[in-house]
């Protein structure tokens, strides 16, 4: 056998990859620390003389062209972006802080939490978030825009997940469990019924698993599982790869009612019997519903074997009739892209 097929050199060439990844991402991030302080650092020289001099905003303007008659090649020093350095610097007073923690996004990250972010401790969720996800600008835009922070840190959600799981998954899965979730790329229609928003739901899983947040790996909806000869079917079934488990959600078009978190209960059984295997923790229901009355869901959870959850849901209202003659329609958006 030649080396080239053999396992050692297989890991050899794995190893290597790692490293040269492992190198450039250290790379990248040393590349953005140095900007980010470059950037700090002109910031805080444009403060220095303000204070001093009783400058306005006007003398940035002469700065930028200053700069561009220096370096014309040179990106990223226009009046705006200055003006961003110099609120970056009055924002963040400590180059540590700048160093250890903001350096670890990119600097037009940081402009949107300056600019859609006041409160430090939110600014830090968002930036561990950010880290933790991957997410892009736009997903940071669209998940402050979308309240995240609130939805994930509602300290009032209507869950048993204390009591029914173990620790730290208890924690993990209250802290997963948003309320309510943002479905703003769906919709709504007078005539839509569970299945429609499901399907809405499964054609824009991209967004749908976007919304879940990170970890869940969609698996299928309509799942069918067969107990006692007879055929049940579970609206949408996801595994969350950070609690080992599987997660089930229902749908409901209306109010939440009592019976909903019975017929779950009886599901996630049937999953945890059916699906579960020993590695994997016990499976969590997520009961998702219009509008939830706060008591009355907790009592239906109260005495539940399986943890649940229960959280509300937003759809885009339908487009008022008024609007929709001063609209484009799909035809002619299109007809003007061709």
């Amino acid at each position: 056998m030649s080396i080239e097929k053999s396992s050692e050199f297989k890991e050899l060439i794995s190893g290597i990859k790692v490293q040269i990844k492992n190198s450039r991402q250290k790379a990248l991030l040393a590349v953005n620390r140095e900007l980010l302080i470059l950037y700090w650092n002109i910031g805080n020289i444009i403060l220095e003389y303000q204070d001093k001099e009783g400058w306005g905003t006007k003398v940035i303007d002469n700065i930028a062209k200053e700069i561009k008659a220096e370096f014309p090649d040179q990106k990223g020093f226009s009046p705006r972006n200055l003006k961003y350095m110099r609120k970056f610097s009055e924002e963040y007073k400590d180059i540590k802080f700048v160093q250890e923690v903001l350096a670890q996004i990119t600097w037009y990250h940081n402009i949107t939490l300056l600019e859609k972010v006041k409160d430090i401790d939110k600014r830090l969720w968002y930036i561990e978030k950010t880290m933790e996800n991957g997410w892009s600008r736009n997903t940071l835009v669209h998940q402050i825009e979308s309240n995240l922070f609130d939805r994930q840190n509602n300290e009032i959600k209507t869950t048993n997940f204390m009591e029914k799981l173990e620790a730290p998954n208890n924690k993990l899965a209250v802290e997963a469990l948003k309320d309510p979730y943002i479905f703003d790329f769906i919709t709504m229609t007078e005539e839509m019924n569970e299945r429609d928003i499901e399907n809405q739901l499964v054609k824009r899983i991209t967004k749908l698993l976007l919304e879940l947040g990170s970890g869940f790996a969609f698996i299928g909806n309509q799942y069918k599982l067969q107990v006692g000869g007879e055929d049940y079917y579970l609206d949408l079934l996801f595994y969350n790869l950070k609690l080992r488990c599987y997660v089930v959600i229902e749908l409901k078009t209306g109010k939440f009612k009592p019976e909903y978190a019975g017929k779950l209960n009886f599901y996630l059984s049937a999953v945890d019997d059916l699906l579960k295997t020993e590695v994997d923790s016990p499976s969590i229901g997520i009961i998702l519903c219009k509008e939830k009355n706060k008591l009355v869901a907790e009592y239906s959870l109260k005495d539940m074997t399986k943890p649940i959850g229960v959280s509300e849901y937003k759809l885009l209202e339908k487009i008022p009739e008024e609007l929709k003659g001063t609209l484009p329609t799909i035809e002619e958006i299109e007809d003007t892209l061709e």
